[in-house]
């Protein structure tokens, strides 16, 4: 069996950075996902988040998730349910605009801890956007010039609890799906597992490991690398014990950025067509909301009958 790929970003700056850059490679290629040890964002900084993160859930979240379960009587249920995951969740957005301080609920000393948690991630997906150009052949700063539209990229954070679950056979975490966006960057528990991947037919759990960055690639990726990269599809299994903390944070393209195959990508496999549409990012959002549980083929295969009838303009390079 293959080991789900550990990316140690110390090795970047010696002689074994070829090596690590090429474990990247293989990672993006051939898993959609792999995981950072050493990735910058300090030690003292992600076990605040996760302390205070645990706390809201405690002080905040626990006792509505326990009122919808009761509501929609979820703990007797004898068949799948397949409309709804077991999730308690709230959503941050950081950029365009930040809407930190109007979530409710939240103390001032976790929206401060989670803003400057928000500007390291931010970084880091910058810096990895960098490190797949690298490995791409594309000019550096590319991706980063591709998610930018107008206002510069889109980044939120979605803040979820798996508490456990009576029937972790017939109720997900979270249902499989791919990621619509870019770079996904996830602090995830390190003792209660859940996260699962799909590769070659089998579902295979992405390892919990303590202060490590899980990293997925999302559908815009695929599109601008012309399939050579892929978003997988992962899902939560449920557990019957133990409350699971995920902290998900997705560095996407602006809401008008125009994502297509980098020509670059095209040309270099001169054999194969270009196969990826060409869209508007929220054009796709509106779509992919509407669809998110099913397979992402039909949604390219919508954007490419949208591209037909409407002509997107010319492609600013600058």
């Amino acid at each position: 069996m293959e080991t789900f790929p550990v990316i140690n970003m110390e090795k970047l700056n010696g002689e074994q950075r070829g090596a690590t850059m090429e474990l990247i490679n293989d990672a993006c290629e051939n898993w959609g996902f792999f995981e950072l040890m050493n990735h910058g964002i300090s030690i003292e900084l992600l076990d605040t988040v996760e302390r205070m993160t645990k706390e809201h859930y405690k002080k905040c979240m626990e006792q509505r998730f326990k009122e919808l379960v009761a509501s929609k009587a979820l703990e007797g249920v004898q068949a799948e349910v397949t409309n709804m995951d077991w999730e308690s969740t709230f959503y941050l957005r950081h950029l365009p605009q930040s809407n930190i301080l109007e979530v409710p609920d939240l103390d001032d000393e976790y929206r401060k801890v989670m803003k400057e948690f928000a500007l390291k991630l931010e970084n880091l997906a910058e810096e990895l956007l960098d490190l797949l150009c690298e490995n791409l052949g594309l000019e550096k700063g590319y991706l980063k010039k591709a998610f930018n539209g107008t206002k510069g990229p889109n980044f939120g954070t979605k803040v979820s609890n798996y508490p456990p679950c009576p029937k972790p056979d017939l109720i997900k975490g979270l249902r499989a799906h791919t990621d619509a966006g870019g770079i996904i960057l996830l602090f995830q528990d390190d003792k209660v597992s859940g996260l699962q991947l799909l590769k070659e037919g089998q579902w295979i759990d992405v390892p919990p490991m303590r202060h490590s960055i899980v990293i997925n690639l999302g559908d815009q990726l695929e599109v601008i690398t012309n399939g050579k990269y892929k978003s997988v599809l992962h899902r939560v299994i449920t557990q019957t014990d133990g409350n699971r903390m995920s902290i998900a944070s997705f560095y996407n393209p602006g809401n008008d950025a125009v994502i297509y195959p980098a020509p670059a990508l095209v040309e270099k496999e001169a054999e194969s067509k270009e196969i990826y549409p060409k869209f508007v990012f929220d054009d796709y959002m509106k779509l992919y909301a509407g669809l998110k549980f099913q397979a992402k083929g039909p949604r390219f295969e919508a954007m490419k009958a949208v591209e037909a009838n409407v002509n997107l303009g010319p492609i600013a390079t600058a």
